[in-house]
């Protein structure tokens, strides 16, 4: 950023290309294509200020008021939100251990306009997709001509195995429009984020973002460039990989041992898992915890109809490997506050 600041010049100080900065879109798509299996070129790659960004240009180009969606339920409600503002009818679809049950979807409504999905660590139950549901999934967007919308916000950490591949690189048929985030592998704040557009709709999207905001800010975009061209951010995700991994098995071990018989989910990658108890109240708990200084994201918020489970979605990104047992041994006493409390 400082080696920027220097060697800025009035022309940096104008307005961009609304598409984002060539040399960024480049250092992406070679990235993509090298850890994520994504097939496309950098005149396809938007650069946006983030994951809720890239949905809204999403449905302004791809939807219309009344567009039905199907949404991964439970799922991220502040997707669901942002489609329900632009007029979208959601329709929730279940997800078990193999991700979005595609089946059920067809059954619920057929010819949906679009699918929103997180296949390689859902949200919030952080299940993978598995090869035969992406293959339904990509079936059933050619046969209804529905498009698929695929955030892939956290996939640069999986600790048991290598990433997955992108369900876009699967695409035979340009139907998905992939979605990535750099709020998760560097910091939210930097507000950037990047969609990859199928060819044909690359003039469309380009249309939507003028009329919306011109152009992405060019500052942030160089430095992440640079960032990446010269190899740190391949060093940052190993090294920081390395760090996750190590607060992963800390939690996990942490509520093997403080509170026995814990459904936990999504262990596998990203920064969060998911815990599901039966007979609890998430959101009473999670108020209480607050007042100990311990922050849960309760589970039942991400139902969009009623909440068929209980649970928290706990983050261990921020949290040290020797505060774990400290942070769970808080979560345990609020759970038995709470059940001494209904007794």
């Amino acid at each position: 950023m400082t080696r920027h600041c220097r060697l800025v010049s009035a022309k940096d100080l104008d307005y961009g290309d609304p598409m984002g900065l060539k040399n960024l879109r480049d250092a992406i798509a070679v990235y993509l294509g090298t850890t994520r299996g994504v097939r496309c070129s950098a005149e396809q790659i938007m650069i946006v200020s983030g994951s809720q960004q890239a949905l809204d240009i999403c449905s302004r180009v791809l939807l219309e008021p009344g567009s039905r969606v199907w949404m991964e339920e439970p799922g991220y409600r502040f997707a669901r939100n942002l489609l329900v503002l632009n007029g979208c009818v959601i329709v929730p679809v279940p997800v078990d251990h193999e991700g979005l049950n595609v089946a059920a979807g067809v059954r619920l409504d057929g010819k949906a306009r679009a699918a929103l999905v997180t296949p390689s660590h859902q949200y919030p139950l952080g299940v993978t997709m598995s090869a035969s549901r992406r293959m339904q999934l990509l079936d059933w967007a050619e046969r209804s001509q529905s498009w698929i919308l695929e955030d892939d916000y956290d996939s640069d950490y999986r600790y048991e195995s290598m990433p997955i591949s992108s369900l876009q690189g699967l695409d035979r048929n340009s139907r998905v429009v992939y979605i990535g985030t750099f709020s998760k592998v560097v910091f939210p704040s930097l507000r950037l984020g990047y969609i990859v557009i199928p060819e044909d709709l690359v003039e469309r999207f380009q249309a939507c973002r003028v009329a919306m905001d011109i152009g992405p800010t060019t500052f942030t975009q160089a430095v992440m460039g640079d960032f990446i061209r010269e190899g740190h951010f391949s060093r940052h995700i190993r090294r920081m990989r390395s760090l996750y991994n190590e607060r992963r098995k800390a939690l996990v071990e942490s509520l093997g041992d403080e509170i026995p018989g814990l459904e936990i989910t999504g262990t596998q990658a990203g920064m969060h898992l998911c815990t599901i108890r039966e007979g609890i109240q998430d959101r009473e708990i999670a108020d209480r915890a607050a007042h100990a200084n311990l922050w849960l994201v309760p589970l039942s918020p991400s139902y969009a109809g009623k909440a068929v489970r209980q649970g928290f979605i706990l983050g261990f990104g921020s949290t040290s490997v020797e505060e774990m047992p400290g942070a769970v041994r808080k979560l345990r006493a609020a759970l038995r506050d709470v059940k001494r409390r209904i007794l």
